[in-house]
């Protein structure tokens, strides 16, 4: 077996607040955001995805963004960020005191008319739009269905070099690439990567993983075989894609850190303080969240249960 090319460090972009509490369909108490975002920073992620800049009437669980950016327990070495569709919402979230933005585009012309109504062009120039009036706030790009869309089937690398080559011209220096549905392997992971730093230097690459049909963490270590070092993750295993069937959340941020933890690779996270974090979100919506560790417990916690018999 090949040994695999490990960093000694990863960091780990929290989503969950953002890609996973906008797809619940009951309200989430702004006080309960903020508790669950201060207690995920407290576990020691360096970067939350706290909210999104969208018209409350698109998506209605986000309508108190601003509350919640304004509420957070800013701390030393934590960062938050927030998506935004438009420059308005770049406008509204550079006012609330977002670290970043993040804009999505979807890499298919014909999901990204269905996701935001305009075509991959029209996306770019807004992309565009939102850097301007972002000022010195950093924004980031994340290249939604990188490796499949459910309406046009297959993409091409090419595609997506082409995407990310369009946002490096202008200036982006941050992206995520997305396996927004879960379509991907760890050979295509590897290749998709591979081929993304080989054409462009100087980029913060990063991988946005699903766990649709279980590789999420399998598609992680292709990602650190090729350099990659940030990875996003959810809160529970929270998230997923309202229109394809089947379509799970993001990898668990759990389970990560537990993989990493076991794997020698520091990620500043401790665990246990980040399954309290994700107990409050569980309490509140009162039901079981998907991550394997958050109901199994640690490796090491078994192993202690086992010491004092």
């Amino acid at each position: 077996m090949t040994s695999l090319s490990l960093p000694p460090t990863v960091t780990i972009v929290e989503v969950g607040p953002r890609d996973g509490f906008q797809m619940e369909a009951v309200f989430i108490p702004t006080d309960v955001k903020i508790a669950t975002i201060n207690a995920i920073a407290a576990a020691g992620v360096r970067k939350t995805e706290a909210t999104s800049f969208v018209n409350p009437k698109v998506i209605p669980q986000m309508r108190d963004a601003s509350d919640v950016m304004r509420g957070i327990a800013r701390r030393a070495g934590a960062t938050f960020t927030a998506l935004v569709p438009n420059v308005r919402g770049a406008e509204q979230a550079v006012a609330a005191g977002v670290d970043a933005v993040r804009q999505v585009i979807c890499v298919t012309e014909t999901y990204n008319r269905r996701n935001v109504g305009m075509s991959v062009d029209q996306s770019v120039a807004n992309l565009a739009a939102i850097r301007a009036a972002a000022g010195s706030t950093p924004v980031e790009l994340v290249i939604a269905l990188a490796f499949g869309c459910p309406l046009e089937g297959p993409v091409e690398p090419d595609a997506v070099v082409r995407l990310a080559g369009r946002a490096i011209e202008m200036g982006i220096r941050e992206i995520s690439i997305a396996d927004s549905i879960g379509l991907a392997g760890p050979e295509q992971v590897g290749a998709m990567m591979r081929l993304l730093q080989h054409t462009f230097g100087g980029i913060a690459w990063s991988l946005h993983l699903h766990d649709t049909r279980g590789l999420g963490l399998a598609n992680v270590l292709a990602g650190l075989d090729q350099g990659v070092t940030t990875f996003d993750a959810s809160i529970g295993g929270l998230g997923g894609c309202p229109v394809v069937p089947g379509a799970t959340g993001n990898i668990a941020t759990e389970d990560l850190v537990h993989m990493l933890d076991g794997m020698g690779i520091a990620t500043g996270i401790d665990i246990e303080a980040l399954m309290h974090a994700t107990r409050l979100a569980q309490a509140e919506l009162g039901r079981a969240f998907p991550a394997k560790v958050l109901s199994a417990g640690t490796t090491s916690s078994v192993f202690a249960r086992a010491a004092t018999h």
